[in-house]
Formats: C-alpha cells, sequence, structure tokens
C-alpha cells in the first residue's frame, strides 16, 4: 500500500518567551489542541535548519527542511522565485529578491511596503522597469512587496542585508557591498538602482494614495539575495517519492517546488498573510495528498506577524493553523485507507521581539496511525527537547518521514 505523507510548515512559528505572553512562547500560549494531539501520539524533535555560514532565510530553511545540500544547490532567493514566476535565468545573468520597502528620510520603516497589494506594486513595478529597464536590468512583477530583479554580467560575490533584518534602522549603512574587488561594478550599480528609485516612487500616485489613506508607501526597492541558476535534483532522485506537490502563497517557496520536482498548486484567495485562505488551502492538499505521495504544504502567516512584532497575532496565526489546516488534514486522513504521515514544524524561529530570523533549531512532529508515541505531549519549542528523534540535520529529518519509527 502507498505511503501518503505530507509537511505542514508554519512558516516562522517558533519564537522566544515573551513577558506579555507570561514568558511562554506563541506556541506555548496558544490553543493548538490538534498539533498537541499529534505530538502526544507521535514522535517528537528539533532540526537544525540553517547550517554554518548560511543566514537565517526561509530560502536557506526551506531547502534545508527538504534536505538538499546547501553548499551544493543554493544559488540565491531570486532564482527560486523566478522559477515560480515563469521567469528564465541565461547564462550570464544574476537574479535578486527586489523587495518593495517602505522609507521615510534615512529609515527603512518596514520591508513590505505596509504589505502593498498585488496591483498596486504590479503598477509600481512595471513603472520602474519603464524608467530604470535597459538592456541590464530588468523588473518582473511577483507578489505584494515580492518582485524580481534580473542583471545581465551581475558578479553575485556582493553582501546584501535582507530588508526585514533591519526594520526602524537607517538605510544607507546596509546598502549593497563588494565582496569581492571584481564585483565592485555591480554593488555600485544596484546601489545607484536603489537610489534612483527612491526619486521615481516619490511622487507616484499610487504612494500618494496610499498615504493619504494613512498606509506605508512603497518607497524604494531593495534588491537583495543574487544567484545564478541552481543544479538542483528533483525529490523523487533523492526519496522514495514518485510524485508531489507544493501549496504556497509566496512565489519562493512554489520556485523551491518547480526545481524540486513538484507540481505547485495555486489557492484562490492565499495572500501570505493572517487573511489567507486556510480553509482553501487545507482541500487542495487533501486533493493533491489523493493523487500524489508527498505534499509541502506551506502556511506563511506566522512568519510575517513576527516581522511585525505583533504578539498577539502571532498566537492567532498559530491557532488558525491548527484549528483550520491541522484539524482538517488529521480527521479527514483518519478515514483513509491508506497510511498517511503528517509532519508539522516551522523553518526557522522569528521571534517578535526582533522581528528578523533567528538560527535557533526548530521543533517537529512526525505522526502516523502505526507508530509508537515518545513521552512528548505537546507541541513547543521546549517539550521537542524531550523528544524521542533528538537533534537531526540536513536529510535526516527528510529520511525520517519516510521511515519514521
Amino acid at each position: 500500500m502507498t505511503q501518503k505523507n505530507i509537511i505542514i510548515l508554519g512558516d516562522g512559528m517558533a519564537d522566544e518567551p515573551i513577558p506579555a505572553l507570561g514568558n511562554k512562547t506563541p506556541l506555548q500560549a496558544a490553543y493548538t489542541p490538534y498539533m498537541n494531539l499529534l505530538a502526544c501520539k507521535g514522535r517528537n524533535g528539533l532540526l537544525h535548519t540553517v547550517p554554518d555560514g548560511f543566514a537565517p532565510g526561509s530560502e536557506i530553511a526551506n531547502l534545508s527542511v527538504l534536505g538538499y545540500d546547501l553548499p551544493s544547490v543554493f544559488e540565491g532567493r531570486g532564482v527560486l522565485e523566478a522559477a515560480s514566476m515563469g521567469v528564465e535565468i541565461h547564462p550570464g545573468e544574476l537574479a535578486m529578491r527586489c523587495n518593495l520597502i517602505s522609507v521615510n528620510g534615512e529609515q527603512l520603516v518596514n520591508h513590505s511596503a505596509g504589505h502593498i497589494s498585488n496591483e498596486e506594486a504590479e503598477e509600481l513595478i512595471i513603472f520602474l522597469n519603464g524608467k530604470l529597464g535597459d538592456e541590464i536590468f530588468r523588473f518582473y512583477p511577483g507578489v505584494s512587496y515580492r518582485h524580481l530583479l534580473k542583471m545581465k554580467g551581475g558578479d553575485k560575490r556582493i553582501s546584501c542585508t535582507p530588508p526585514h533584518d533591519i526594520p526602524e534602522q537607517p538605510f544607507r549603512p546596509h546598502l549593497i557591498r563588494a565582496a569581492h574587488p571584481e564585483a565592485e561594478e555591480t554593488a555600485t550599480a544596484l546601489n545607484r538602482l536603489i537610489l534612483a528609485s527612491q526619486e521615481l516612487l516619490h511622487d507616484h500616485p499610487v504612494n500618494k494614495k496610499r498615504i493619504a489613506e494613512g498606509k506605508h508607501p512603497a518607497s524604494s526597492i531593495w534588491p537583495w539575495s543574487p544567484g545564478y541558476r541552481p543544479q538542483m535534483r528533483p525529490l523523487s532522485d533523492l526519496y522514495p517519492i514518485r510524485n508531489g506537490a507544493v501549496i504556497s502563497a509566496v512565489d519562493l517557496i512554489r520556485g523551491i517546488g518547480v526545481y524540486a520536482g513538484l507540481e505547485v498548486i495555486m489557492v484562490e484567495g492565499a495572500t501570505g498573510l493572517h487573511d489567507t485562505n486556510y480553509e482553501g488551502k487545507a482541500a487542495a492538499a487533501l486533493t493533491a495528498l489523493k493523487k500524489k505521495d508527498f505534499v509541502y504544504l506551506h502556511i506563511e502567516a506566522s512568519d510575517e506577524a513576527g516581522h511585525e512584532g505583533d504578539v498577539a497575532l502571532k498566537v492567532k496565526t498559530i491557532e488558525d493553523l491548527d484549528a483550520r489546516i491541522v484539524k482538517t488534514i488529521y480527521e479527514e486522513t483518519l478515514k483513509w485507507d491508506e497510511p498517511v504521515t503528517i509532519a508539522i514544524l516551522p523553518d526557522h524561529p522569528t521571534p517578535c521581539a526582533i522581528r528578523t530570523h533567528t538560527r535557533s533549531a526548530i521543533p517537529f512532529l512526525i505522526w502516523n496511525r502505526e507508530m509508537h508515541p515518545d513521552s512528548v505531549q505537546t507541541y513547543d519549542e521546549y517539550a521537542a527537547h524531550e523528544g524521542s528523534y533528538g537533534l537531526l540535520q540536513g536529510n535526516q529529518f527528510m529520511k525520517t518521514i519516510f521511515n519514521p519509527e
């Protein structure tokens, strides 16, 4: 009988103790009866998702969760998102994630331009491409604040700061720097592009309207995470998977899915925020799991709440994940004849206190109806320390999913 496997990933769900929550983490404070049930009935552990030498970004952590060898395959976030967008990266081209951000004077206010809408962002990116695009640079619109910049002849040996790492800090000290003398020209050209975008976006009608409505304007671009086309093998070459699917609201995860050989399933109303279509995602995951061996279901909302430093919202996103995703998938798959393995984990912590990612090991649980449970009773960062799997790294987590005892 075919074994079915689903990973439910709550992006950035892990955190640190918060005084406002009685020194509990959001996972500990949230009402999560179904994740706790699966932790109690299943087996638990910790996973190190950020190898030494890599920054704790979602691109690193999700590739790591899937068991890829980061030094061999990682080429930056931009190329992964390009794959999701259907943008070809040719030899000699550098691809970068290009955020729309809010700046006020010298201050980087936030990394998301106030979570700008797709429609507003597309208008601005098309405008910028018309003004700044040429035979060297090309802009491609993505989702909300997340876009793509391609540069012909660019040198990836540059040092870029993710904008979500520096909220409410001056932006100039974090402009792009050459990490190799030969990359100086690339860094200079990109910084010139950033400053030119600020002049162009300052008086754009979209931003005037957003300011009038009390919203943050998209007042600058911020390119980061550069790379060339990656060399990734499909998951079916690495694990006992005949076919699989990925479900996510964000281009980064869908792009990883493309290179991993997974079918990308789009869900109407999936936003990447707390208002995402949880029910639609759960239904899509169940439909895909009936046809395929493996489903990677990615939920972004907790990460965005962490970046906003919004403790109450982060707790709510975790409770929504439990009640509107985990409950549905667990209760439905219990009725199936085929055995189903459910794994639940974040990719990295996004502590509300610092509003960016950290590299701490994350808690995971694995459950199927045939396994012998360990002694863990709840799903959270601290209970997982007592789990029978201990601390895993590399491809050990993925191997464990297919042989969980």
